[in-house]
């Protein structure tokens, strides 16, 4: 190489350095800046039908920790909302979501196809459940929604989104500090907001540097905008997957709490309320179906997730509640056979999300009344 050619490039190269810096650190006085909100859905893609969720590229899909980018994803916020709609936005978990279901086959998509009259309006359901079970998670899904002009709010929920010790410990709930903050300012909430449960980035985190997987994440979400727009597979489906545990151990402890003990003053009753409460819009509690199974040792448990004597004490105490609250309340524990989950004690069957959508379309049409 030439020595002046050699000369020539160092302050080239002196000057790219000292710009990356610059522009590394630059990015931490950028930290508030909403980069969510960039996104080509509803400009370029049509907006998805459930928010971002899995890791599979053959599923066009993958999870994120970005709130503020899976509401900009989804068709909710591209809808303009039309004079003859009754917007009704589902809130819950991975069974709302559909896992193993496609859009249509899921609660939302068979209320929709329902063309359900409720108020004098056709009902248009929004499907805002996301996997992970906790409630704190489901009201900051709630809160955020808000905006969106809702008529009317369904929530699905079970026990296990109820105990305490899990509130924090979703992934988007740990990822988000500064949400987790103003919801327990803004609902009074008795969680503490610095628990370590909770990741608070430093100011070193906020580099661009160590920003890059969740920009390259933005990035790629754009990306399958083409595939999902062109196909519509929001999720990998695979030939074959281990069925819902019919068989359990001789274990009757639910999060560490024994029969003798009580749930009592260990489920987050009070979020439930604040959610409940915030909508100003009609609101309608649904405890969801869970299997009920007949294997071994299945007169302790009910199915993986719960033992007998906890789940009836919950059941109890959410009827319980709901009727001094003045809920409208659902509870449809039971309402769908054992054959009709797969892989999980929540996740339905098309055939049990039918039977779902009977009930919850003829609760929203009550609730008009």
């Amino acid at each position: 190489m030439n020595p002046h050619t050699s000369i020539r490039l160092f302050p080239l190269l002196l000057k790219a350095t000292l710009l990356f810096v610059l522009l590394n650190f630059a990015f931490i006085l950028a930290s508030g800046f909403p980069i969510g909100k960039l996104s080509l859905y509803n400009k370029v893609f049509p907006g998805r039908e459930r928010f971002p969720f899995g890791e599979n590229q053959r599923g066009y899909n993958l999870s994120l920790f970005n709130l503020d980018a899976m509401f900009a994803a989804h068709a909710l916020v591209g809808a303009p909302k039309a004079d003859d709609e009754l917007r009704v936005l589902l809130i819950g978990d991975s069974s709302v979501w559909g896992t193993l279901l496609t859009p249509e086959q899921n609660l939302a998509g068979q209320l929709n196809s329902q063309s359900i009259t409720a108020c004098g309006k056709t009902v248009r359901a929004y499907n805002l459940g996301y996997p992970y079970i906790s409630l704190l998670q489901e009201l900051m899904i709630l809160d955020e929604a808000l905006q969106y002009q809702p008529d009317m709010i369904v929530w699905l929920t079970t026990l296990e989104s109820f105990p305490r010790d899990k509130q924090l410990t979703a992934p988007l709930v740990a990822n988000s500090p500064e949400r987790v903050k103003e919801l327990i300012t803004k609902y009074r909430l008795p969680l503490d907001p610095n628990d370590p449960a909770v990741n608070h980035p430093t100011a070193r985190d906020q580099t661009l540097i160590n920003r890059r997987k969740e920009i390259a994440d933005l990035i790629r979400l754009q990306v399958y905008g083409a595939m999902w727009a062109s196909t519509g597979v929001d999720q990998f489906y695979p030939e074959t997957y281990e069925p819902a545990q019919l068989d359990y151990e001789k274990n009757d402890e639910f999060h560490g709490i024994k029969p003798a003990e009580t749930l009592q003053g260990k489920l987050s009753l009070d979020i439930l309320d604040a959610g409940m409460n915030a909508a100003g819009a009609p609101t309608l509690l649904v405890n969801e179906p869970i299997l009920v199974s007949n294997g071994v040792n299945s007169d302790i448990r009910y199915n993986f997730f719960y033992p007998r004597w906890a789940f009836d004490e919950y059941r109890a105490a959410l009827a319980e509640h709901a009727s001094a609250q003045g809920y409208p309340y659902l509870d449809l524990w039971n309402l769908v056979p054992m054959t009709e989950f797969t892989n999980s004690g929540v996740h339905l069957t098309p055939f049990g999300e039918s039977l779902l959508a009977e009930q919850v379309g003829a609760s929203i049409q009550n609730l008009c009344k």
